[in-house]
Formats: structure tokens, sequence, C-alpha cells
């Protein structure tokens, strides 16, 4: 085992789903035609002036109410000033001393164990163009980006393995989508982050030098290069070497990081305050407000539905993490389905039909209303579960009633005892050497009296029911 530990943290860049852009009414859109949703506000040219969209105030203030961090009421925007060829200011307007929030933290879940990863900063700021790369060696630019609005959120370097930084990613995007901020897209580029990856001997106190990896934009991706990035920054101790502290890129294909710079500091981006936007002042009423409308957020869901409804670990983390899937969970025990049984139905048969047609739950054709009506036959042995199952599917075109179907189908569960008593006795008195085989002690053909028995009813006599008095009669 190596003598070095793992020090990271990361920062992530969340695009907001605001309905213009940060600073202008240019749509905040993705996939149109290259660099036609900008103006001059966005591109920086002289005599425009920025004005502060307040619906992205709103979703940054909702962000960090979710992850427990302290809002500002006052912070200032700041120019950071570099340059790109897809940063036609030559600054971005971003926030640097006073930033929109502090504090907070996210609990991860990393092989069934879980971790608190502080938040140092949440802090609103606008996205630079797209520069793309072509084969032939030269670069087109997409200025559709520019003026995009960002929270970017600082994580303390509390990782010490690329999985807990990889749940953390995976954690927080989880937790954007719930409540509604940023569709989570990583192959569009709407959340993407950097990691600042350092190590240390283990017992050792005090940070070494770190180096930074940018916009790494999938789970894999950010695991592979902190790993990458580690067993570089041991060997070079190993052998006696030093840290410098530099950018790198991660290269995907090849898998391996790639120098891009020395790494600026602070001051090689002098920045300063934004002259022509105010001090960004929020209101405490409006953060009240704000306060009174939050969702309940996954990890209080998961706590709720671990205790109170005893629900298995897996049920917990699939029904806690997805705001519409949780949503669609909670109205089934509303129409009064027991916790389990809802639990059991929407990781079995709604999950299996959701992953088959690549649906989320709100394209789900089924209403929470017509699967409890379903799943309330079947707990009523008015049909048994397999009928539920084809049922279940025949509703996802078939919008009539549950009753409805079940009449049609002509699949209503058999609860009469006399009838099904009746008709083992018959299966048994026409099986008289499979009978004997079970007398003499093969235990195993009571599956096949009971297969006899749902292929005589047509697979409508309830199993429990029909098992019992099967034992009865064998027993005879």
């Amino acid at each position: 085992m190596s003598d070095f530990e793992l020090i990271a943290g990361l920062e992530i860049h969340a695009q907001l789903m605001t309905r213009t852009k940060a600073f202008c009414r240019c749509p905040n859109r993705y996939g149109d035609a290259p660099n036609t949703l900008v103006c001059p506000v966005c591109l920086g040219t002289p005599g425009a002036l920025p004005v502060l969209n307040r619906e992205v105030v709103a979703q940054a203030a909702r962000l960090a109410t979710a992850l427990g961090a302290t809002i500002n009421l006052r912070s200032r925007f700041d120019r950071k000033n570099y340059f790109y060829p897809d940063l036609p200011k030559g600054y971005q307007i971003s926030q640097f001393d006073h930033p929109f929030a502090l504090g907070g933290h996210l609990v991860v879940n990393v092989a069934g164990v879980e971790k608190r990863i502080n938040i140092t900063r949440a802090h609103i700021e606008e996205d630079a163009g797209k520069s793309m790369h072509l084969p032939d060696g030269s670069t087109i630019v997409d200025m559709n980006r520019c003026g995009v609005p960002l929270v970017e959120i600082v994580s303390e370097p509390d990782f010490r393995s690329p999985a807990e930084a990889g749940a953390y990613l995976s954690a927080m995007r989880e937790l954007l989508r719930f409540i509604g901020v940023c569709d989570g897209n990583m192959d569009e580029g709407s959340l993407r982050c950097d990691a600042n990856v350092s190590v240390r001997k283990h017992g050792e106190a005090g940070l070494r030098e770190r180096c930074e990896m940018k916009n790494l934009n999938s789970f894999r991706n950010v695991e592979r290069a902190i790993e990458a990035e580690m067993r570089r920054q041991i060997e070079i101790y190993e052998q006696g070497g030093e840290i410098h502290r530099q950018t790198l890129q991660w290269n995907e294909q090849e898998e391996r990081l790639i120098p891009m710079r020395v790494k600026e500091g602070s001051d090689d981006y002098r920045y300063f305050p934004e002259p022509d936007l105010p001090e960004l002042v929020v209101a405490e009423s409006a953060l009240a407000d704000i306060r009174s409308k939050m969702p309940e957020l996954p990890e209080s869901r998961r706590l709720r539905y671990r205790n109170a409804y005893a629900l298995h670990v897996e049920a917990v983390y699939l029904l806690g993490g997805d705001r519409d899937l949780s949503d669609y969970f909670e109205r089934l025990m509303q129409r009064g389905l027991q916790p389990a049984t809802a639990a059991a139905w929407m990781q079995s048969e709604v999950q299996r039909i959701l992953n088959e047609q690549e649906w989320n739950i709100t394209q789900f054709p089924v209403s929470s209303d017509r699967l409890a009506d379903l799943v309330g036959a079947v707990e009523s042995k008015r049909i048994n579960r397999a009928t539920g199952r084809d049922l279940l599917r025949t509703m996802l075109t078939d919008t009539r009633g549950v009753s409805d179907l079940i009449a049609e189908s002509g699949a209503q569960q058999i609860q009469d005892t006399d009838h099904i008593r009746q008709i083992i006795s018959g299966i048994l008195s026409a099986n008289p050497g499979e009978l004997a085989k079970y007398r003499a002690g093969k235990t195993n053909m009571v599956g096949f009296f009971m297969g006899q028995v749902m292929q005589a009813t047509k697979g409508q006599a309830d199993p429990q029911l029909a098992k019992d008095l099967l034992m009865e009669l064998l027993a005879q």
C-alpha cells in the first residue's frame, strides 16, 4: 500500500435553467445554429451594459438553500481577466471575494458508506463561448454559450479516493435536477467540473502543491483523471522530485494527462469589481419565500423512507433521488398502498418499462391513480400478480379504467374454495403415477400439481389459496 493519500476537491460548474442569459435577454438554449444567440452584451462590445437576470439569483438561492449554505445578503460581481479565443470580452463576469454563498455540505454514498463533503462557496458567473477543434488543426468558435448563467460550486479538499469524487459529482447532479435548477446534461456541457489534486503522506499535516484538471465532463473521466494524477504525483515524490502547480487536460481517448499551462493564481486574473453592475442585494423576505417553496430534499426523503417506511436501501436510493419518481411514489401511498408494496411495483414493473422504453417517469402514460387501482386489485386478490403485470402493459396504450380492463380480460382471480378444491381433486385423480411419487417422498411433485391447477384455471386461481388446498388434499 502506498504511503501517500489523495487530497482532492472539485469545482463544479452548473448551468442554470433560466429562459434567458445571465446579463442580457438572449435565449439560454442549447442546440441552436452557432452564433445565432448572441448580442452586444454577450460579446462585450463597447457601450453594451449588462443587466442581471433576476431568475439567475432565484435559482442560485434555491441551490444554496438546498446545500445548507449561508447566502450573503450582499455580494458583488467582479471581472476575471484572461484571454481565450472563445471569450470575446477578454474577461468573465464572476464573483471573487464577495461570493453569493458560503459553506454548506452534501452527503454522498460510496459503496454503502455515507460521507459528508463540505462546500467552500458557491458563486454566480457567466460562461464563455465554445471552441471546436477540427481534424485539420483549425479552430472554430460558437459564441452562443457566452453569457449563459452558471453557478460554480467549490468543495473543500475532502475527497480521499476517486470514487468519492465520482459519487459527489453524481449526488450534486441529482440535487440540481431535484430542485430544478440544472438539467445536468454532461454531454451538452451544462454540468462539468475541474478537479484539484494533491497527495501527501498519511499522517502528514498541511497540503502539498496541487494541480488542476479542467473541464471533466463525465463521472468516468473524473475518476480516471484523478486516479492518473494521483499516481503521477506519487511516482514523482517517490523518485525524489517535486510537483509544480499546473493546469492539465485529460485526454479521454488515450487516458492520459496533457499539461496545458502553468497554473494561474488569482493575481494573474487581475480581478476588480465589475463597474457596470451594482452590488447584488438580496432581500431576506425573498429568501424566506424561496425557502418556503423548497421541496423535501433527497437526503430527507431517503431518511424518511428508511426510518418511517423501513424500505430497503436500494428502494431508498432509487425513489429518493429523482423528484418526479419520488412524487409518483408518494401519490401511490396517498391512495392507501403500503410503502413496501408501492416501492416493489416502482422498482420492478414500472422501472422495467421505463428502462425498456428509455422513458423517465413523466413520460410514463399510466397515472399514479390508475397504477394504484391496478395494485389494489392485485392486493385484494381480484387478479393475480402475473395478470397485473400483463394489464399494466395494456394500460400503456389503453386508457380505460382498471375494472373495465379486468372484466374484459376475464382474468378475475378465482377465490371460490369449493371450485378450486374440485379442480385439484380431479387433477390428483387424473395423475395417479405422479401422486404415488409424491407419496413416496418426491415432494417436488407439488410444483407439477400447482402447474396443472394454474393451467386448468387459465392462471386465474389464487396461487396461495390453491397451494393451501393442494397441500390439504395431498395430506389426506
